[in-house]
C-alpha cells in the first residue's frame, strides 16, 4: 500500500511538471533557453523608458564583446561637437577626451586604439542608439542620474569627468561671474534638449525667483548660434561645455561664466546597456586601468610589460592578470596605455587647452583633494 501511494504521488509529480503554466516555471524556461547552444531571440532595444529591462546585449542574444570582436570595430556613441570631449575635426576625425576614452575600450577589446567607428548622436538620440544596438558604448558627456540608471535602463560606469552646470552671458548685459540666477530673470536661455540641463535651469531659477524663457534646440552648437546672434540672451549646459566654447569662440573675453558654485552636480563618463555583465566589467576597468596607471606614474612613454610592482604587473599581463577572464588578452590595459595614455595624458592633452585642469577640482586624484579613485586590482 505504501508503494503504491509513493508510485501515485511520483505520478501526479510528473503530471503537475508536465502541465503547470506558473510565472515560475515561464522564468525557468527562459533560463534553461539561455543555456542551450540556440540563444532565444531579443528584441532591440529591450529595456525602454517604462524600466523594463529587457535583453539588452549585443545583436542576436549574445554579449557586446563577442558582437565587437566578431566585427573587428567598435561603435562609439559620441556628441561629435562638444569642444575638447568629442569634435568632428575638417577631415572626419573626432578628437577630444570623451573620443580618446572611446579608442581606450577598442585598444583594451581589440588591441588597436584606431579600430573605432565615431557615431555622433544628439542628446535626444543617444539612449534609443544604445538600447537599439546602433552602438556598443556611449561616451558623449552624459550625466549618471537616478531615472537614466533605473526608468530609463542605463548602467554608468566610473565617472571620468565631475562636471557641474553653469550660465554664460554677456558682460555688456552686465553679468560678471559673480552674477547669480537671481540676476537672470526675465531672460530667454538656450540650451540643447533632451538633457538634465532643461531641468535643472528651470528648478534653479524657481527657486531663485527668476522667471525665464527656455529655448530648446537639437544640439549645442545650435545654442551658441542663438547666443551669438542675439536670439538668446544667455546659453546654459555644463560648465566644461562653456568654458570649451569661451576658449575657442571669445578672443575679446566678453562673455563670461557664472555663478561661480554649479548650479548641479552633473557626473559624466561612458553608459552601456544593462544586463551585459561582461561588458560592464571591461568599460570599468579600461577606464580604472587608466586610473591606477595615473596614481602609478605610469605613462604611454614609460609603460614597461614588465613592470615589477605588483598591481602594475597584474594590470599588465604578469602573474594574477585577470583580463583573461574577462575575455580579453593578457595585456590588454597594457594597450591602453601605451595606445592612449593613462588619465592624466588624456585630461592634459584634450582639456588643458580649452583651460580645464585637475588641480583644485574634483577630477584631481583622490590623494590631492580629487575624487578619480580606483579600487585595487587583484
Amino acid at each position: 500500500m505504501i508503494k503504491r501511494l509513493a508510485v501515485l504521488i511520483a505520478v501526479l509529480a510528473l503530471f503537475a511538471a508536465a502541465c503547470g503554466g506558473t510565472s515560475e516555471s515561464d522564468d525557468a524556461t527562459t533560463t534553461t533557453a539561455a543555456t542551450t547552444d540556440e540563444a532565444p531571440e531579443t528584441t532591440a532595444g529591450g529595456g525602454g523608458d517604462d524600466g523594463d529591462g529587457g535583453a539588452d546585449v549585443g545583436q542576436g542574444g549574445e554579449g557586446t564583446l563577442a558582437t565587437v570582436q566578431a566585427r573587428g570595430e567598435l561603435i562609439c556613441g559620441v556628441s561629435g561637437s562638444a569642444v575638447a570631449f568629442s569634435d568632428t575635426q575638417p577631415d572626419g576625425s573626432v578628437t577630444g577626451f570623451d573620443a580618446d576614452y572611446c579608442r581606450a575600450v577598442a585598444a583594451a577589446v581589440l588591441g588597436d586604439a584606431n579600430a573605432v567607428e565615431f557615431r555622433a548622436l544628439t542628446a535626444a538620440e543617444r539612449f534609443e542608439a544604445l538600447k537599439n544596438n546602433e552602438i556598443d558604448v556611449l561616451i558623449r558627456n552624459t550625466t549618471w542620474t537616478q531615472s537614466r540608471d533605473t526608468d530609463i535602463g542605463m548602467d554608468f560606469a566610473p565617472t571620468t569627468f565631475y562636471d557641474g552646470q553653469q550660465v554664460m552671458g554677456q558682460r555688456s548685459f552686465g553679468f560678471t561671474e559673480d552674477s547669480t540666477l537671481a540676476d537672470i530673470d526675465g531672460a530667454v536661455l538656450c540650451t540643447n534638449a533632451g538633457t538634465t540641463t532643461e531641468k535643472n535651469i528651470s528648478e534653479g531659477a524657481a527657486v531663485a525667483g527668476a522667471t525665464i524663457t527656455l529655448e530648446t534646440v537639437e544640439t549645442f552648437p545650435e545654442a551658441m548660434e542663438k547666443f551669438q546672434a542675439g536670439t538668446c540672451d544667455l546659453v546654459t549646459t555644463d560648465g566644461s561645455g562653456l568654458v570649451g566654447n569661451k576658449a575657442t569662440q571669445d578672443p575679446g573675453d566678453e562673455w563670461v561664466i557664472f555663478p561661480r558654485a554649479p548650479i548641479s552636480k552633473e557626473p559624466l563618463g561612458p553608459v552601456y546597456r544593462q544586463n551585459d555583465s561582461q561588458w560592464g566589467d571591461i568599460i570599468n576597468w579600461t577606464v580604472y586601468a587608466t586610473i591606477i596607471a595615473d596614481e602609478y606614474g605610469v605613462t604611454s612613454a614609460n609603460a614597461d610589460p614588465a613592470d615589477t610592482r605588483p598591481e602594475m604587473s597584474r594590470l599588465f599581463g604578469g602573474e594574477g592578470e585577470l583580463q583573461t577572464k574577462m575575455g580579453l588578452n593578457a595585456d590588454a590595459f597594457y594597450q591602453v596605455i601605451t595606445q592612449v595614455g593613462n588619465y592624466d595624458e588624456i585630461f592634459a592633452r584634450n582639456l588643458n587647452p580649452v583651460g580645464l585642469f585637475r588641480e583644485g577640482t574634483f577630477n584631481a586624484k583622490f590623494n590631492e583633494g580629487g575624487m578619480i579613485y580606483a579600487p585595487p586590482a587583484r
